[in-house]
Parts: C-alpha cells; structure tokens; sequence
C-alpha cells in the first residue's frame, strides 16, 4: 500500500545554489507554484548576493521521497548603519514563504528564525505569503500591491485605462519620444542614468549598478530595459522580470523633464504593449505604501491596491530593524539626501543601499 504524501515525513536542508542540478530543481518548484513570485527564484537570491555583497541562503522542506514541498530563500544583510537581518528575500518586494502545505510552512519559519539566531540577525523578516505561528510582528497596513491582467491590444488597453490618465498617456503618445527594449551595456547605462536621478529626487539612495547587471545576467531572457528617449537624451527608464506570463516592472523612474514630456505615462503603456508581444497576460505593477502618490498614480491607472501582509520577528524583548524611508527618524536624512549634487549621491548611494535589504 502507498504511503499518503501527507504522511510521509517532512525533511528540512540547506539548499546549494552553487550547485546548477539544485537549483533547477528549487527553480521548477517556484515556478509550478501559483503563488510564486520572480524574488522566490534562485536567479534573484543569487543577483542580489553578488549585486550587494549580502550573502544568500536558501532552506527547502521535502517529503520522504524528495519532493520539494516548500521553500525559504532568504538574504543575510549586514549593514554599518541598519545593522544585520534576515529578509526573506533581500531587495524584493516578495519571496516569503512558498509552501504546499501548513505543515511546511511551520518547519520553515522555525528553521528561518533558528538560522537567524545563528548568523546573529537580530531581525527576520517575511515578505508575503503564509506566516507561520510564533512571535511575528504581523503588518498589514504599510503596502499596497497593485496587480491586473491586460487586455487584448494597444487599443482596449488604452480603453481600460481611466479618463484623466488616459488623457495623460495620449499627450506621451504625441510628444515624438522613442522607445527601445534591450538587455545590453548601453541599455544598462541609460537605465541607470535615469534611475540614479530619480531616486535622488526621492531622497533615497540609489542601488548599487551591479546589482541590476547581475538581475539581467542571472534571469536572461525573463528580463529587460524599456528605456524612453526624448532625442538622445533618455528621460524615463524601466528594468523588468517576466515569470508565468506576468510583466514585473521593478526599478523605473524618470527625469525632471519626464513630466512635462509624460514619459513615465508612455513608459508604462509602452511596457504593457511590449509584455503582451512577450506573451504576458497580466502586469504586476508592484508595491506602494498606502496614502502615497505613487499608489495613487498606480489606482489611476485602473489598479486596485491590495493589503501585502508583511512579518518581522525580534528577539523577547528587542523591536525588529526599522528602515522605511517614511519613518520620522529618517525625515532629516531624505530631505538633505534630496540637495545633493547627482555625483555625490551616485558615489555614496550604493554604499548606503546595498545595506539596505
């Protein structure tokens, strides 16, 4: 007589993702998963580590006869000024828990926060999915995730957009601005220009550029730059994951005179008609914090937000890392980071952001 599946018992490991055979197996099982997403795959444990230097670790739960059953990959962050955690995953806006059942998803929250311990990261950080039962600061109020499925063509796209962006899109669509897709180094280098800008403007520091180089190495062909040129000069830019016929757009941004020119508007439309030639049927348009212009710009669009329910872990006692850019603590530092010269930010950025997580 066979064994039920649920029956057999449940092993936990350290996956290798040095290793090409292990990998692919953790891979297959991400991608077979409804609720997998691009910050589950080994592709983007690994871009970060070495896009970062943050060390990238991976447990995975499986049954008796090796079925991979649930996985955890996670991201060692050390940093001189947000101190050390454990993000599950590192520089995503996902990538927590991705299980088949509770009984997984319980042995690879112990085991996450058991290697927190060890690798003494006062904090563990979950980023969506299940949270397991313990001592977790369950938050469910921060983030909004905006997701929806495209339409058929450019034209019932177009149509699906509401009015007033609608309008604002149309204007982009007449300003003679061109658009170009790529994976290569002038791609990269015009993204990263825009980009390095327009985080700047936000007050916040800007990724190191490896870290986007290595994303576009590791996943290949599931990533590109959609890059928006007023003449010579780049205006708007976007680097983008694609997994199970979903369009990530993931670091985009623009310049000062993408405004007025509406570039972000035709960048993003131009996007949804590039993914859907890529064979996409939905556009995820990514995380924003409630009550903030971004998610507004996104609820424009057609998008309704969606609660992301994130978790954190401390030691009895301790209060977990901190490192919203909205936080009180951090007004003074956003509002100087803002007036600094493009040069200086791009020199001291990476160095403060690869910390981040």
């Amino acid at each position: 007589m066979t064994m039920p599946l649920l029956a057999m018992p449940l092993g936990l490991r350290a996956a290798d993702l040095h290793d090409a055979a292990d990998r692919a197996r953790i891979a297959a099982f991400v991608r077979a998963h409804p609720d997998a997403t691009p910050f589950h795959l080994p592709e983007w444990s690994i871009a970060v580590a070495h896009g970062c230097g943050q060390r990238a670790h991976c447990l995975v739960a499986e049954r008796a006869n090796g079925d991979i059953v649930g996985i955890l990959p996670l991201t060692e962050i050390s940093s001189p000024l947000f101190g050390r955690a454990l993000v599950s995953t590192g520089f995503g806006v996902g990538g927590g828990i991705l299980a088949t059942g509770d009984d997984a998803v319980q042995v690879l929250g112990e085991a996450g926060w058991a290697l927190a311990e060890r690798l003494h990261c006062p904090t563990m950080e979950l980023r969506g999915g299940p949270i397991p039962e313990g001592d977790w600061q369950i938050d469910s109020t921060t983030y909004l995730g905006f997701a929806r499925d495209l339409a058929a063509n450019d034209d019932a796209e177009l149509a699906a957009i509401p009015r007033k962006q609608r309008a604002e899109v149309r204007k982009g669509l007449g300003n003679g601005l061109e658009v170009t897709t790529g994976c290569h180094d002038t791609d990269l280098d015009a993204h990263y220009c825009i980009y390095s800008q327009s985080v700047r403007n936000l007050g916040t520091p800007v990724f190191p550029k490896r870290l986007f180089r290595e994303t576009l190495r590791e996943f290949g062909e599931s990533a590109d730059i959609l890059v928006v040129w007023d003449g010579e000069k780049p205006v708007a830019g976007v680097l983008s994951l694609y997994m199970n016929g979903v369009v990530y757009p993931y670091w985009g941004g623009g310049t000062q005179a993408a405004r007025g020119l509406r570039a972000n508007d035709l960048m993003y439309f131009a996007l949804m008609g590039h993914a859907r030639r890529r064979g996409c049927t939905r556009f995820d348009f990514g995380r924003s914090k409630a009550g903030t212009g971004p998610a507004a710009f996104k609820k424009n669009w057609g998008f309704d937000g969606q609660p992301l329910h994130y978790a954190k872990r401390a030691p009895t006692g301790q209060q977990p890392r901190e490192i919203n850019p909205m936080s009180p603590r951090y007004r003074l530092q956003v509002a100087a980071w803002r007036k600094l010269p493009l040069w200086m930010a791009n020199t001291l950025g990476p160095m403060i952001a690869r910390g981040l997580g």
